[in-house]
C-alpha cells in the first residue's frame, strides 16, 4: 500500500505561482512514476506532468513553459511548481504514484481568480 499526502494548494490571482508537494509513504519501490493530475467542475480528470523516478518528464501542452515538475527520491515527494497560473488552471489537483499498482492522494484545490 501507498499513501499520498498533498499540499500546497489554494486561492492565487491570475499570473500567480504555486508549488504543490506529495509526498509518498508506504511500501515504495525505487522505480516508479509520480506526477500531476486535475479535474475540473464537469471535466474529466487530465494528466498535467509526470516524472519518473529515473527523471522523464511529460507535460500537458496546455502547461508546457509554465508548469514544473521534479521530485527527491530520498523524501519520496514529487512537486509541481505552477507559474503564470490562468483562471483555467482551476480545479481538484490529485498527486498519482504507478509501480505495478495506481495509487491516487487525496486532491487539493487549486482556484485561480481575481
Amino acid at each position: 500500500q501507498v499513501q499520498l499526502v498533498e499540499s500546497g494548494g489554494g486561492l492565487v490571482q491570475p499570473g500567480g505561482s504555486l508549488r504543490l508537494s506529495c509526498a509518498a509513504s508506504g511500501t515504495i519501490f525505487s522505480i516508479n512514476t509520480m506526477g500531476w493530475y486535475r479535474q475540473a467542475p464537469g471535466k474529466q480528470r487530465e494528466l498535467v506532468a509526470s516524472m519518473t523516478s529515473g527523471g522523464i518528464t511529460n507535460y500537458a501542452n496546455s502547461v508546457k513553459g509554465r508548469f514544473t515538475i521534479s521530485r527527491d527520491n530520498a523524501k519520496n515527494t514529487v512537486y509541481l511548481q505552477m507559474n503564470s497560473l490562468k483562471p483555467e488552471d482551476t480545479a481538484v489537483y490529485y498527486c498519482r504514484y504507478v509501480r505495478g499498482s495506481i495509487y491516487w492522494g487525496q486532491g487539493t484545490q487549486v482556484t485561480v481568480s481575481s
